[in-house]
């Protein structure tokens, strides 16, 4: 499938702090290109032609186009504020569309299930009702309300808790998770999933958190997320099939689904197609 409307889009290519002058080589949406810093001091991103790329450098990550991005990056404001730690956990290989990494990232009803005495555990595995929008006006899905009981909601929780979540979606393979704060109830701990597509049907997966936590070791938050994601990444390599389907009749959603609905109508609403399948095979 081509590129499409995805070409335009800002995807995340390496760690800006890993960098080096000799070039690390990757792939986006199938073009091989290569990441250094310039003797600048800067990030530079070029195609397997020479072609200089457009870069930014935001939320630890270095991020970069194929095409022409009409818009700049998503803002996350709490990667503005002071006294939250930012974490750059690193990155995972997942064979997987890079669509159904994000999905995946929005199931709710997964936790008790996957992440066993963690981010949940039985009996407690059911869906409240929460709400799910598609925001005109900043152009992302939001899911609101939702609430679950994980035995260890954080690294620095100290047990068992009921734990709010917000889910964003600001771009085709990106989630940005606000979930309650353990230390301080009045923030939230922000847990995000940058997504690269390097194929349709793989991709390297950056999570990058921004916390309050002044007690947890940074290798102790790195590793806890690393754990969660790669219990994930056993489930999304086993998906059948392997691209994200957008033909309404080819899944039969439930309540718990709301927002993977909601991010389907989405994609399909933007042709945000690279990584999917359109019609049932």
């Amino acid at each position: 499938m081509t590129q499409g409307a995805m070409l335009n889009e800002w995807y995340p290519v390496a760690l800006f702090s890993q960098l080096s002058k000799s070039a690390y080589k990757t792939a986006l949406m199938g073009e091989p290109i290569e990441v250094s810093i310039a003797a600048d001091g800067n990030a530079k991103v070029t195609s397997h032609t020479g072609r200089e790329l457009p870069v930014r450098v935001r939320y630890g990550h270095v991020w970069s186009s194929l095409g022409a991005p009409q818009k700049e990056l998503f803002a996350i404001p709490e990667a503005d504020q002071p006294g939250r730690r930012f974490v750059d956990v690193g990155v995972v290989r997942v064979r997987c569309s890079p669509l159904r990494a994000v999905e995946n990232f929005l199931d709710i009803a997964h936790f008790p299930f996957v992440h066993t005495d963690i981010l949940g555990a039985e009996p407690h595995t059911e869906v409240q009702n929460y709400k799910v929008e598609i925001r005109d006006v900043e152009d992302e899905v939001w899911a609101t309300q939702v609430k679950f009981y994980q035995p260890q909601a954080a690294k620095s929780a100290s047990g068992g808790i009921t734990t709010e979540y917000m889910y964003r979606v600001p771009a085709p393979t990106c989630s940005v998770l606000y979930k309650t704060c353990p230390p301080r109830p009045s923030e939230w701990d922000v847990i995000t999933l940058f997504v690269q597509p390097l194929a349709e049907d793989l991709c390297d997966v950056w999570p990058w958190m921004a916390l309050f936590d002044d007690d947890t070791s940074m290798t102790d938050l790195i590793h806890f997320q690393q754990t969660i994601f790669l219990q994930d990444r056993s489930i999304l390599e086993n998906q059948i099939p392997r691209l994200l389907p957008l033909d309404p009749g080819m899944e039969i959603p439930t309540r718990a689904d709301l927002t993977s609905v909601a991010y389907r109508r989405w994609l399909k609403r933007h042709n945000y197609t690279y990584g999917a399948q359109l019609v049932a095979q």
